[in-house]
């Protein structure tokens, strides 16, 4: 299998290229501290902090997602590597505004133990007040307390980035953040692999003419390998699975997101899309929101996850507050 192309320089030095392109970008507006670390340039006096971050080669998240209404700060690990602790510890030094630093992060297990560490010593350091909400949507792990942190993380990101904008206490934004967690599931598929850059490599092998159903962000096995199936009958499987699993009623309301994995192109998230809407209709599941694109990726991964976030009025006034990052604006 031939390696695949990236247009890069010295492997060691992605991460840090990526954060300077991110400064770059903002015009101002954020800035890189401690390495592995961005921050807002001008954040509010007297707000909740909000620090994101994971392992970077998934890009929009979590990098991106910081600015006005979303997180203060993100940390960045290597690549498919939970961020080291000393640089969460700076981070949440960094957005620290006497109200408490709430942490939002995928549930993977060196993420959750370095995240903890870097919280314990921030706060034996200044004695900031550290919560943690932590991103477990993925529905392909049956036991909920191990449940993987995937694309709709992007939903809890952008409600917690509101929430802490609004919220008088880390208490009051935590809570807003765990509904969020509590009503929102999601599974991805995928037909091919990601690969890691410094060896061009995939990162798990798939046949020609097989799909993975529930995969993890980064290839971890999911709940069935099957043949490749027409969209419109993959898309019954997944919204069932989906339905199924909160369970999602007859006249709820849902926020839904459609995540290109990397390389899964427009047509056919848009395939997906009008089955989905179709399948949401018949069961008489409003959809009140749609967000289409790349927000959770996984190199070029080709394949897509589906996100349902059921709502009620505080988790759809969060998710449609206005908010400013490189990657994602809504007024």
């Amino acid at each position: 299998m031939a390696k695949v192309k990236k247009i890069i320089n010295e492997t060691e030095n992605i991460v840090g290229e990526v954060l300077d392109g991110y400064v770059a970008a903002s015009m101002g507006k954020l800035r890189r501290t401690d390495d592995r670390v961005l921050v807002r340039t001008e954040i509010e006096p007297g707000k909740v902090g909000l620090v994101i971050g994971g392992g970077s080669g998934h890009e929009p998240v979590y990098t991106s997602y910081v600015g006005k209404g979303m997180a203060d700060a993100s940390v960045a690990g290597n690549i498919f590597a939970a961020p080291a602790p000393q640089f969460v510890t700076a981070a949440i030094k960094a957005v620290d505004q006497g109200k408490g630093v709430l942490l939002v992060y995928g549930n993977y297990a060196g993420d959750v133990l370095n995240f903890d560490m870097g919280a314990e010593d921030a706060t034996d350091d200044t004695g900031v007040e550290v919560r943690t909400a932590l991103v477990a949507d993925d529905c392909a792990t049956p036991d909920l307390a191990t449940r993987r942190g995937i694309g709709g993380g992007f939903y809890q990101v952008k409600i917690a980035g509101a929430a802490c904008a609004e919220a008088q206490s880390l208490e009051e934004a935590e809570a807003a953040v765990n509904k969020c967690r509590q009503n929102l599931r999601t599974l991805g598929v995928a037909v091919s692999a990601g690969s890691l850059p410094e060896t061009g490599e995939p990162t798990f092998t798939l046949g020609d003419d097989e799909i993975e159903i529930g995969l993890g962000a980064h290839g971890e096995v999911g709940v069935e390998r099957a043949k490749l199936m027409p969209a419109d009958v993959l898309t019954t499987k997944m919204i069932d699975h989906l339905v199924a699993d909160l369970p999602y009623q007859a006249g709820d309301r849902v926020a839904l997101l459609f995540n290109n994995l990397g390389a899964t192109t427009q047509m056919e998230l848009m395939i997906v899309a009008r089955k989905a809407f179709q399948l949401l209709g018949e069961l008489g599941i409003e959809v009140a929101r749609c967000d289409i694109g790349a927000f959770f990726c996984s190199q070029e991964m080709a394949g897509f996850s589906i996100s349902l976030l059921k709502l009620d009025d505080q988790l759809e006034h969060l998710l449609n507050a206005p908010c400013e990052s490189i990657t994602f604006t809504q007024g």
